[in-house]
């Protein structure tokens, strides 16, 4: 797959800042997938080494991407790689420590994804450049923002049913900017924004296209399970 060689890696968090407000005027917040033959779901997993290699970013990410055929959800490919950090953890700057494997591990990919869902915020984010709206960009691919947790906004609780969703507001700007969706019936509800190319309402659509009964949907569970094995055989290969 190709990237867009839009900016460098080696910044401070500043610069990072600032690189955000500059590249978020790409994002296209607009329905433009013009096929969806193939989707994929793209996770990261860190190993961390040394003492607060949480803060300072010593290790390695460890980046997963599972594809399927869509919409029957047929897997048809997966792919990883490995990249050492070299950005610390600041919070709402996780972009620029995990992308950088994981555009390595698309670069393996035979089968370019025509929508990929991202395990982290899009929209939903102090800047309104999360993961999914940097991947989204440097792909040139559509992209959708599943989170487990909330990053940023307010919100009322959905329905309990599968399908419910409650809007996520900016309370300062009382900007909606992303919905809060219930994948599953009786399990906590996720986060979900646009990253690339893709409105609010169709991302919503999609991701419950893809929930198969679980709270995390299809891609980005098999995604965050597949790292996590990559995870454990290196850790058994080193004893």
């Amino acid at each position: 797959m190709k990237v867009l060689q839009l900016h460098d890696w080696d910044l401070t968090p500043a610069q990072a800042r600032d690189l955000q407000l500059r590249l978020r005027d790409r994002v296209e917040r607009a329905d433009r997938i013009s096929k969806l033959t193939c989707v994929a779901g793209a996770d990261v997993a860190l190993e961390l080494h040394g003492p607060r290699s949480w803060e300072t970013g010593q290790g390695r990410a460890v980046a997963g991407i599972v594809a399927y055929r869509f919409p029957q959800m047929e897997e048809i490919e997966r792919a990883s790689a490995v990249s050492r950090l070299t950005f610390p953890y600041v919070p709402g700057l996780l972009s620029f420590r995990e992308i950088p494997a994981l555009l390595a591990a698309f670069a393996r990919l035979r089968h370019a994804p025509d929508l990929i869902f991202c395990d982290g915020q899009g929209y939903a984010h102090p800047r309104r450049f999360g993961l999914a709206c940097h991947l989204g960009i440097l792909l040139d691919r559509p992209t959708i923002g599943v989170a487990k947790s909330r990053l940023i906004g307010e919100h009322r609780e959905p329905g309990k049913q599968c399908g419910s969703t409650a809007p996520l507001v900016d309370p300062q700007s009382g900007e909606k900017i992303g919905a809060v969706v219930r994948t599953a019936s009786g399990v906590k509800p996720v986060y979900v924004s646009q990253g690339h190319r893709v409105s609010l309402a169709r991302a919503v659509e999609l991701t419950l296209a893809v929930a198969d009964g679980y709270r995390i949907p299809r891609p980005t569970r098999d995604a965050d399970h597949f790292v996590g094995a990559i995870r454990r055989a290196a850790k058994e290969s080193a004893h």
